[in-house]
């Protein structure tokens, strides 16, 4: 910071109304969520889902207020261990323990099983690297436009999370969490001629294992050929827009869908929109789409103003990382992107899912209140007022 400019205590209005607004929008997220989980589960399971995403949002909120009146910059303390805990816990994951607590669902070991709950741990994992590539920005800031210390480094402390995420297999948050540190690079002052060849070289390996893979290679032909796949692989696709188009503009009615009723699957985690937009129509569908463009842009603009380059990058990588996320699930479920399994954030039923937003808004809220509006102070405060003579 320059030597002459010194921090206002007041907290700025412009900060307020993003603080404010940021808040309002996520409230209004978990409060649709609330209302669509029970609508969307009442005919298989009745409250069951409402009553436990109940419990998961309130020890959100109570991790979210924690790091909101924490000071953000203690968390450097804990970065590494943090990222060494992701790293075990996703090796453990892949591996089959006793007493069931990890199994193989849909063809892949993502959650650890436990009674009447599942926790992925590939949530933690998400935090954690965005964590560790902050600490690593705020380190080496004077060397991002080189090679080893901007591209290679980093590179490597990414593979450590997002291979073991891919080997689970979880393809939708590899995509992810690519495109978050990606970006995170790219502020922080990389060389677009440094982080090409292996944005690149990453797509070239990641399109041969997709080859290599026969149910995402049939999901990329179902996507490509919607019609042609809508009885198989296409079906949840096709399903989910039959939802949002017969919505219309205003809905059939909260508690109303018929495509709930057993024709969309996951239609209360990764394709609750389609809901959505069947019950409420398109007007509310576009109401949550700006929601989240205003969460992006609220973060980003505290962001900003943090008061170091960790905070600044930090607010930027969880802001990434929620837009993201929210943009490849409206994605899906529009049929826009081929299906990756992702949950839309604040509104599908998941307790990690939401434990981990909710400690990223929290995250964004503490960045706010350490950030401040610079001015210069007066050259001499202790002055006294001088006194005009008379002509």
């Amino acid at each position: 910071m320059p030597g002459h400019l010194s921090p206002v205590s007041a907290f700025p209005l412009e900060m307020k109304v993003a603080v404010t607004t940021l808040a309002f929008c996520v409230a209004a997220l978990l409060a649709l969520g609330m209302v669509m989980l029970y609508s969307s589960s009442m005919t298989q399971v009745g409250p069951h889902y409402l009553l436990m995403q109940l419990i998961w949002c309130a020890l959100g909120l109570a991790i979210c207020v924690t790091a909101t009146v924490m000071d953000y910059r203690h968390l450097k303390k804990i970065v590494w261990p943090m990222f060494i805990v992701a790293i075990v816990l996703l090796l453990l994951v892949l591996v089959p323990l006793p007493h069931g607590l990890t199994k193989k669902i849909n063809g892949a070991h993502r959650w650890f099983i436990l009674p009447g709950i599942r926790l992925q741990p590939s949530e933690l994992g998400k935090l954690a690297l965005i964590f560790a590539m902050a600490w690593y920005v705020d380190r080496h800031q004077r060397f991002m436009h080189t090679w080893e210390r901007g591209v290679a480094v980093p590179c490597g402390i990414m593979a450590l999370i997002i291979g073991l995420i891919f080997i689970e297999p979880d393809r939708g948050t590899t995509i992810l969490m690519a495109g978050v540190c990606g970006a995170m690079l790219l502020i922080a002052g990389v060389r677009w001629k440094y982080i090409v060849p292996p944005v690149i070289a990453g797509m070239l390996a990641f399109a041969f294992a997709i080859w290599r893979d026969p149910i995402r290679m049939r999901r990329i032909m179902s996507w490509i050929e919607v019609e042609e796949h809508k009885n198989g692989t296409g079906y949840q696709a096709y399903q989910s827009m039959l939802a949002l188009g017969s919505g219309g503009w205003l809905g059939l009615g909260l508690g109303n869908g018929r495509q709930k009723l057993g024709w969309v699957p996951e239609h209360h985690t990764d394709f609750i929109l389609s809901i959505i937009g069947e019950e409420l129509g398109l007007v509310t569908t576009l109401l949550v789409v700006v929601a989240f463009v205003v969460i992006v842009v609220c973060g980003i603009y505290i962001s900003l103003r943090a008061p170091d380059t960790f905070g600044f990058s930090l607010g930027c990588g969880i802001t990434f990382l929620i837009g993201l996320q929210a943009f490849i699930n409206i994605g899906v479920v529009t049929s826009a992107l081929p299906n990756k399994g992702l949950p839309l954030p604040f509104i599908s039923y998941g307790g990690s899912n939401l434990l981990a937003m909710l400690a990223c808004v929290g995250l964004l809220f503490s960045i706010a209140r350490q950030g401040r509006v610079l001015q210069p102070p007066p050259s001499n405060p202790f002055a006294a007022e001088e006194i005009p003579q008379p002509a």
